[in-house]
């Protein structure tokens, strides 16, 4: 997987998330879930490690535009 770059965690309220599953239909309905945060850059597709059992995903999370169900504050650390 390419690198985490700066500006993907800049400020309060952006994360990354890697998720590690079984297959690709598990990792992806993973994603689809964290979709239900925030606003989220998904990743089209798997991928795999050699040597590493499963599948792995990156998407990136925005949660400074989640739902006001959520109890994210800017101030929260």
């Amino acid at each position: 997987m390419r690198p985490i770059n700066e500006a993907h965690v800049a400020e309060p309220g952006l994360a990354v998330g890697e998720v590690a599953a079984h297959d690709d239909r598990t990792a992806l309905a993973v994603q689809e879930l964290l979709a239900t945060l925030g606003a989220i850059a998904p990743d089209e597709r798997t991928t795999r490690e050699p040597g590493e059992p499963g599948v792995r995903l990156r998407c990136f999370l925005d949660l400074r535009q989640a739902p006001a169900s959520l109890t994210w504050s800017r101030s929260s650390s």
